[in-house]
């Protein structure tokens, strides 16, 4: 029996009774095998009632501290993102300013990005050594730099940056929604520009921004790379995590693993309650508002001057990252800038096979996480969407766990888990082998292309099938010729995404390799400790250049924002 059948009410499910079956079965075995059954593993070491009362004894202790630390930081993530989020995607959609196209363009500058290349950027541009402190040291004449980019303020900085651009995607989407009518309709009773915001936009964006705010605080919550560059003393739950693995002690690893992800899945249930409490809202039917021009001299370029602030911000890390890859080895110390320059960091990455060995492995683990995935999301999507029996809210759920479990922690489950001959690996021990990396790489990103391909799907036209059927075409044929490549774009932006978010993958990869299989992310970490600036930038621009590239492909042929919203 074909897989794809007519059933009485053709657009209620695409999908055979004995291919529900058949989907739900294979979903459920690599879900459970490769995502929960790991977890549990850590949760039975790491669930030990003493060891938790020992970590965890006393507000002094140092777990306390992290937990603390941690939650702080999100809490103040969530703020300072979502104030400059929020309020650029207002200000974008309801004025009309100098300079307005161009800030549009590079709103979304961060997603090109890897976050170790971010912090990598921000170390190069703010650190001690770093570009800005240099510069006014020797501009104001001073016995040494006038701030040290460290510690707390640090992590939180490089979050806004990198964070922010959640809340601008998801309200500016929402804003695209905004009925004209209700602002003329305000403006008409007498509402004041700010009582027309509070009253009537700031409602229709709560929703999104509630969903940013989860979302934030959940990826601050596993942030990893920002406190391993910056926290210094300061202590986090992903580096106790990292700290107590590599010192041996995986049963306190563990622990703090489990109560690190219990966490992200609280805010994981949130979001998923806002997104169902909030998809019941009916979409405007009217016309969107023309935005209002800046006319005044003094307001435009206070405008101009904000806008050209923001532009150097977001350019201002990529910009720096660009030139310390021409950097020489050796040849920037204490000078502001680099005294001499070269092309030999980038003829390296062609001609050297030793220097080439972590792009080519990172293209190939990639490579097969992301065909891995597209196989898997996209099945996972059709059972989800079109599927007929019980058990879609399940593999709803269970797709989307991964997004919620910590990259620090997947790589404590595999590690736990495939330190050991087991069915799930073939009878063979993982750890210290090529395939680990991959594996952890798959997990990691399953939720981009299901969410991505369900919300293609959820947007197809289910009578286009229905005619196609009727016109005589066989459901194998019409799946093929219809429905694919009407929800390719939603696959193909799940792809790029997943492809490049593995290449930049460096949470999980520097728990997991080993040094035949060393991914693009730890070497540039590797050349950073050895001071080879200029190598490590020029890794960087490689990764910059794939992901910039995948993210404008995603822009041009699907909405970004409703992909990662969906």
């Amino acid at each position: 029996m074909s897989p794809f059948s007519r059933s009485p009410a053709l657009t209620s499910s695409i999908l055979s009774r004995r291919a529900n079956v058949f989907f739900l079965s294979g979903l459920l075995l690599l879900l459970l095998g490769y995502v929960v059954w790991p977890f549990l593993r850590v949760v039975s070491l790491g669930s030990n009632i003493d060891t938790l009362i020992t970590l965890f004894s006393s507000f002094s202790s140092a777990n306390s501290r992290a937990l603390f630390n941690s939650v702080w930081i999100s809490v103040w993530s969530v703020v300072g993102a979502g104030i400059l989020g929020t309020a650029m995607a207002f200000m974008l959609f309801r004025f009309d300013f100098p300079l307005k196209k161009l800030l549009v363009a590079m709103a979304a500058l961060p997603l090109a990005l890897p976050p170790l290349v971010g912090v990598l950027a921000f170390l190069f541009l703010y650190g001690e050594s770093g570009i800005l402190p240099r510069g006014i040291q020797v501009l104001l004449g001073l016995d040494s730099v006038p701030f040290s980019f460290s510690g707390m303020w640090a992590v939180w900085l490089v979050h806004v940056y990198s964070m922010y651009v959640f809340y601008y995607l998801f309200c500016s989407a929402a804003l695209k929604t905004v009925d004209r009518s209700l602002l003329e309709a305000a403006s008409d009773l007498g509402a004041t520009s700010f009582r027309t915001f509070r009253t009537v936009i700031l409602p229709h964006l709560r929703p999104s921004i509630v969903s940013a705010s989860l979302l934030v605080f959940m990826i601050s919550m596993a942030s990893f790379t920002a406190p391993l560059l910056f926290a210094g003393t300061k202590n986090f739950l992903t580096l106790q995590i990292y700290n107590y693995k590599m010192n041996g002690n995986m049963e306190y690893s563990a622990t703090i693993s489990v109560v690190l992800t219990l966490i992200c899945l609280l805010f994981l249930v949130l979001m998923e309650l806002n997104r169902r409490a909030s998809g019941v809202a009916t979409a405007s039917k009217g016309s969107a508002p023309s935005p209002i021009p800046v006319r005044s001299g003094a307001v435009r370029m206070l405008a101009l001057i904000s806008v050209l602030g923001i532009l150097l911000f977001l350019a201002l890390p990529i910009l720096t990252i660009a030139l310390i890859s021409f950097v020489k080895e050796g040849s920037w110390t204490y000078q502001v800038l680099p005294q001499a320059y070269t092309m030999e960091n980038y003829i390296n990455l062609i001609s050297e096979p030793d220097v080439a060995a972590p792009m080519l492995n990172s293209l190939k683990m990639a490579g097969l996480a992301t065909l891995a995935n597209i196989v898997f999301g996209v099945a996972a999507a059709i059972f989800i969407v079109k599927g007929s029996i019980r058990g879609r809210y399940i593999i709803r759920m269970l797709a989307i766990l991964p997004f919620a479990i910590p990259g620090t922690v997947i790589a404590i489950n595999l590690i736990i888990t495939f330190s050991e001959p087991t069915v799930l690996s073939g009878g063979s021990i993982l750890v210290g082998t090529f395939w680990l990396l991959p594996l952890a790489y798959f997990i990691r990103h399953i939720p981009l292309i299901v969410r991505s391909t369900i919300a293609a799907l959820e947007s197809y036209d289910d009578r286009l099938t229905d005619a196609s059927l009727d016109l005589g075409a066989g459901p194998g044929r019409t799946f093929f010729q219809i429905v694919l490549p009407s929800i390719a774009p939603g696959i193909l932006a799940g792809t790029l995404l997943t492809f490049v978010t593995a290449l930049g993958e460096f949470v999980s990869s520097i728990l997991l390799y080993v040094f035949d299989n060393r991914p693009i992310s730890v070497e540039i970490l590797s050349q950073l400790r050895l001071y080879d600036f200029g190598a490590a930038a020029a890794y960087s621009v490689f990764l910059m250049i794939l992901i910039g590239g995948a993210t404008w492909m995603v822009s041009k042929y699907s909405d970004s924002s409703r992909a990662i919203a969906a």
